[in-house]
């Protein structure tokens, strides 16, 4: 009797051949995860991988099936239950166990399990699939099967989120929602859906041959200046960043709403285009506020009404972005942090609660006590919510900043990168001011090992944001912030993320851990740490 590997090699394999699936649609003992990180102590280990015995691609980009495989020997249906599971991991239709002699299939799409004499082949299975829907149509089948460039492979669930928003757009479908956890690479995903359509020359007119006029949406700069040089570089001259002008000569477009939207001065930028001059825009971090009625962001959307607008956020529905779901409707697709981490994707994170004093018991002041100007504070119980809001408290934060540099030197790495997000602006210089004077040793050495980076803070923040998010950059190590790197920023290094203000809002708290969620195995950067310092978390 054959072991697993010599069915696979002398008979599934064959069968397989037989069925007209070619060497490049079956892909053999294939990981599709990188197993869940567990930290141990300072150090790691990861869980086994997932791995599929064959995944049965339509094309290099569309996956249709998992087969599992089994002994010659042992029943197929032990294998079933697995080829279950990675099927709805890949969210493909069919899938398969066999011990080179039996072959059981499921299909999805019925809800049917039946044995069956030979493997279907990839134009039955593409029929099945998709029978009387959009795709089936050839030209729309090209656009959808149109070859994405990633600058690294594609992730099992980049591939289903690229899939699905391309298969929705040329079903007709105006507005989209796609809610992957930070990290996960939302803009690539966006990039690739962008550049299947332009590649294919979609539009939303129908005209053929003619490329679709993209706008990439977002409300900062760094958010719109690191996709169009990095994740959009291969739509090379095609690439335009609306600012001032507006000009219609390339396809895909990059803007801020601050830079098209109304002002006190003029009607806004954004009106010079005709209403349906754009095709797609997809909009970066939707949640925050592009989909709120009252907001002026919406005037926007709202202006391009012709064009599919495909809305990508980190965030769950809550409360506090509901608009975001109401406006886009229910994701197409949805990739948790659990997941991520789960998969090996996201670093995981253990939170250290730290209470002080004076969050504990709050803070009453000295009769006649006076603040830095000279004004006299009102005599009440402050608490948490109100420290550096009502009262600044110095000691707190100074006691703050101690914790914080010894945690650094009891990790045994005084580099570990790490963000300090801090109520507002002043207490984001006093917090670095007093981190400063814990580490006078390194301050002399390296003068850019405390920084703050706010939007104060213009062209110099960003020069440090710019060395703070480079790998190769050793300093800035810590960065005090109170906004400005909540969402968007990638610093695949980060260490440590510090909470030294209170977070009602558990949307934002998870765009703040999102930023210590890279992974980055080469810089030995596998899991973080929560200092939380007001029990947010």
């Amino acid at each position: 009797m054959l072991n697993e590997a010599d069915t696979c090699r002398t008979l599934i394999t064959p069968k397989l051949h037989q069925a007209l699936w070619d060497n490049d649609q079956i892909r053999e003992q294939v990981s599709f995860t990188d197993g869940r990180i567990v930290p141990i102590g300072n150090r790691t280990t990861r869980k086994a991988q997932r791995r599929a015995d064959y995944i049965l691609r339509y094309s290099h980009d569309y996956p249709i099936a998992v087969v599992e495989a089994k002994a010659e020997d042992v029943n197929a249906f032990d294998g079933l239950q697995q080829a279950k599971q990675y099927a709805e991991m890949l969210t493909v239709k069919f899938a398969y166990a066999s011990n080179g002699h039996t072959i059981l299939e499921h299909d999805y799409l019925t809800g049917e399990t039946r044995e069956i004499d030979h493997f279907p082949g990839p134009d039955n299975l593409w029929r099945r699939l998709n029978g009387n829907s959009p795709v089936a149509d050839e030209a729309a089948k090209e656009k959808l099967l149109t070859p994405a460039r990633p600058k690294n492979p594609l992730r099992y669930y980049q591939e289903i989120a690229i899939n699905r928003a391309v298969e929705a757009i040329l079903a007709g479908q105006k507005r989209i929602l796609l809610t992957l956890a930070t990290g996960t690479g939302k803009t690539p995903i966006a990039a690739q859906i962008a550049y299947k359509l332009w590649a294919s020359r979609w539009n939303t007119k129908g005209r053929a041959g003619r490329r679709p006029k993209i706008l990439f949406l977002a409300d900062r700069n760094f958010l719109v200046d690191d996709p169009y040089s990095k994740h959009f570089a291969m739509f090379g001259e095609a690439r335009h960043k609306i600012q001032r002008e507006a000009n219609t000569s390339r396809d895909m477009y990059f803007a801020i709403y601050q830079a098209i939207d109304d002002d006190e001065w003029n009607p806004g930028l954004y009106r010079e285009y005709p209403a349906d001059f754009f095709d797609l825009i997809l909009v970066d971090e939707c949640h925050r506020g592009s989909a709120k009625e009252e907001g002026n962001w919406r005037e926007i959307l709202n202006y391009f009404g012709p064009a599919v607008q495909l809305g990508m956020t980190a965030t769950p529905l809550r409360d506090d972005n509901r608009d975001t779901y109401a406006y886009f409707g229910n994701p197409l697709y949805i990739y948790s942090l659990k997941q991520g981490i789960e998969d090996g994707f996201l670093a995981p994170y253990r939170v250290h609660r730290v209470v002080s004093n004076w969050d504990l018991d709050g803070f009453r002041p000295d009769a006649g006590a006076r603040d830095r100007y000279g004004r006299e504070i009102p005599d009440e119980l402050y608490t948490t919510q109100t420290f550096e809001r009502d009262i600044a408290l110095k000691a707190r934060t100074r006691a703050f900043a101690r914790h914080l540099s010894n945690f650094l030197q009891g990790l045994g790495d005084r580099f570990a990168k790490t963000i300090v997000f801090c109520v507002d602006q002043d207490h984001a210089a006093e917090m670095a001011l007093q981190i400063q004077a814990f580490n006078q040793d390194l301050m002399r050495a390296y003068p850019d090992y405390v920084v703050r980076i706010t939007g104060d803070d213009k062209e110099i923040g960003r020069g440090h944001l710019d060395k703070f998010a480079d790998v190769e950059q050793k300093t800035p190590v810590v960065v005090t912030t109170s906004q400005l790197l909540t969402t968007g920023v990638d610093i695949p290094t980060c260490r440590v993320i510090a909470i030294a203000r209170t977070v009602n809002s558990i949307v934002e708290f998870k765009q703040m851990i999102g930023r210590g969620t890279r992974v980055r195995d080469d810089y030995g950067k596998l899991f973080f740490d929560i200092l939380d310092y007001t029990g947010s978390a």
